[in-house]
């Protein structure tokens, strides 16, 4: 059985949905700034077009895109009722779906506009075991983006591809920031881990008394293959444990 067929409903909802006035936003602006590729597929899936997100405006709840390099297909597009926009950035499958479109002037060129949608979906495909690490003494990570302060974070889940930080207050890592100075240190481990990374997604929780949590995902690169196999080490030892503990 996947690990995805073993989580309950709530739990698929907050691992996979980005939900939210902020985060939806934040998110579908970080695609645009980065000018992720989109497919559409609209007319129940009958045809579809690429295009890029080009700007988001919350506060009239609208996503606008760029029109298709076909005149028939910007024709009949804003004549279907349900949406579905799909991209797969850094690897990450990513999919959302929107109600109708219209057609707008945007900065004197011609684009759609389409409803914002209710949540975004985001899976990862697991090619590499992912835990979650201790909450008693949580590992602290280090990261400097470039021309920034050093920001600490606690570990929310880790693995040899990458770490999910849990942060509060303002986030600053929007998704596409390169970090080239990250480090951290693993329980018993014989030194610090330095490793570059790149933001891949950040997700807004929304806990108790309107507080809100973000999660956010980092991907790494350029790590030493002395690190990798510390960082496995201390995987299998957390699931050993977890396993004795069951």
């Amino acid at each position: 059985m996947s690990q995805i067929a073993q989580l309950s409903e709530a739990e698929i909802e907050e691992r996979f949905y980005i939900t939210g006035r902020t985060a939806i936003p934040f998110t579908l602006a970080g695609f645009a700034e980065n000018k992720e590729s989109f497919s559409v597929q609209f007319s129940g899936g009958h045809e579809h077009f690429l295009t890029v997100l080009l700007a988001v405006q919350p506060e009239d709840d609208w996503l606008i895109i760029d029109c298709s390099g076909s005149v028939e297909i910007n024709r009949r597009f804003p004549g279907s009722q349900r949406n579905v926009f799909v991209a797969r950035p850094g690897g990450i499958h990513v999919q959302f779906t929107t109600g109708q479109a219209r057609e707008i002037d945007f900065h004197g060129a011609r684009a759609f506009a389409v409803p914002l949608p209710r949540f975004i979906v985001r899976l990862q495909r697991r090619e590499v075991f992912r835990i979650e690490t201790p909450l008693a003494r949580p590992l602290q990570f280090h990261a400097r983006p470039s021309g920034g302060r050093w920001l600490t974070a606690p570990v929310h889940d880790l693995s040899i591809a990458g770490v999910g930080l849990s942060t509060g207050g303002d986030n600053t890592l929007p998704p596409g920031t390169t970090i080239p100075d990250c480090r951290f240190a693993l329980p018993e481990g014989r030194h610090d881990i330095f490793v570059q990374a790149v933001v891949r997604h950040v997700t807004a929780l929304e806990l108790r008394a309107g507080v809100t949590q973000w999660r956010v995902g980092l991907q790494f690169f350029d790590l030493r293959r002395a690190d990798d196999r510390q960082i496995q080490r201390y995987v299998a030892q957390v699931e050993h444990r977890r396993h004795e503990l069951s």
